[in-house]
């Protein structure tokens, strides 16, 4: 089977982790896989396999004015045209909605289904009204439109005529078993709060610095450890230094491989505003962490069992994010009783049931095409 997939660019967070390991996974299959990135560069956050062919199609040019961007776009679908049907693609997967537009369009005359790939929260992530419409004029071509929740789909359904789909995200896996022995004796000890995500305002890092403030002084063996780069570091220093929390807080870049800084943490916080699955929140339990996140839609609510393997609080509650981190700060058998269940969400979510619903969907639009 030939995949091919088209992403903006494989230089940013969840949605490129997401690609990557999709693609990865299916070139261990034996699949012929095709990754067409509409960037100009071959930068990569995220390791590829080698059997995976990239190809950086350079499509990136700044628009000025109307008629401007609209000659980019009309070239931009003349050029992935001729690339997908270079590919010879018996599927082709799109991600992310104006990567999504341009494919559809540029796929009308090709006979592999399409499927296109939501990986954000669509009522929080907005797009221009440009867009939005020619989401709303496109998405019904598509073969199946995939989202990482139910609920995420609800959203479309209620707006776009389209043959919809739901499956979890694939997330990387640490190589060695969770670190199940996280007891220190004396309060003393220190103690590490973990974060992960791009520094943007959806994973509402600002919220976090805020609930962390108001608890900071009654823990002071506790510091903040935040993963990631993005436009709001400078911002969120500025915060920390405003919170006098320079001592406390730790800005630790992106990292390829996250897995040795949330095995060395004892607490995992999730304070997005919104989502599309959590692979970070998901990535943390599979470490043996204990949780706690906001229930921001769509997904930590299907990924977490409150009480059972995390905690989740109102969305955007500061206070709330401040009194549960309180609590589990300064309790380590609860920490240890969430931690001991957190890793069950690698069989909740295991690589081989998520690549096997996707198979079966494969097999579903081929058998369609080959009746039709």
């Amino acid at each position: 089977m030939r995949i091919t997939l088209v992403i903006s660019s494989l230089w940013g967070g969840g949605a490129e982790r997401w690609t990557c390991l999709l693609a990865n996974s299916w070139a261990e299959q034996g699949k012929e896989v095709t990754l067409l990135t509409i960037s100009h560069g071959a930068e990569r956050s995220y390791p590829v396999h080698p059997a995976v062919k990239v190809r950086n199609l350079g499509l990136l040019a700044v628009a000025n004015g109307f008629f401007n961007g609209l000659s980019n776009n009309v070239w931009r679908i003349r050029v992935l045209h001729r690339a997908i049907r270079d590919s010879r693609p018996d599927i082709v997967i799109s991600i992310m909605d104006q990567t999504n537009i341009l494919t559809l369009l540029a796929t009308r005359t090709l006979r592999a289904p399409v499927i296109v790939c939501e990986a954000t929260d669509p009522s929080q992530h907005d797009i221009s009204p440009v867009w939005r419409g020619l989401r709303r004029l496109t998405y019904g071509f598509a073969d199946t439109l995939l989202c990482p929740t139910s609920s995420g789909l609800e959203w479309f359904r209620a707006r776009i005529k389209v043959r919809t789909c739901a499956i979890p995200c694939l997330f990387a896996l640490p190589a060695d078993a969770p670190n199940g022995d996280r007891q220190h004796s004396g309060n003393a000890a220190p103690r590490t709060l973990v974060s992960m995500g791009r520094l943007v305002r959806q994973k509402g890092f600002d919220l976090l610095l805020q609930a962390f403030s108001q608890v900071a002084g009654r823990h002071p063996e506790w510091a903040l450890t935040i993963l990631g780069e993005g436009p709001l570091k400078n911002s969120l220093q500025n915060q920390v230094e405003e919170c006098h929390l320079l001592e406390r807080v730790h800005f630790a870049g992106s990292r390829r491989d996250p897995f040795p800084a949330l095995r060395a943490a004892d607490l995992f916080v999730f304070s997005s505003r919104s989502e599309a699955f959590g692979m970070a929140l998901a990535e943390a339990m599979a470490c043996g962490l204990p949780v706690v996140s906001f229930d921001c839609p769509f997904g930590p609510r299907d990924i977490i069992r409150d009480g059972v393997d995390g905690i989740l609080v109102p969305p955007g509650d500061v206070s709330a994010l401040a009194a549960a981190l309180h609590r589990l700060m300064g309790d380590d058998q609860e920490r240890a009783r969430l931690a001991a269940r957190a890793p069950e969400v690698v069989k909740r979510f295991s690589r081989e049931r998520i690549m096997s619903q996707w198979q079966e969907l494969f097999d579903r639009l081929l058998t369609r095409q080959n009746v039709a």
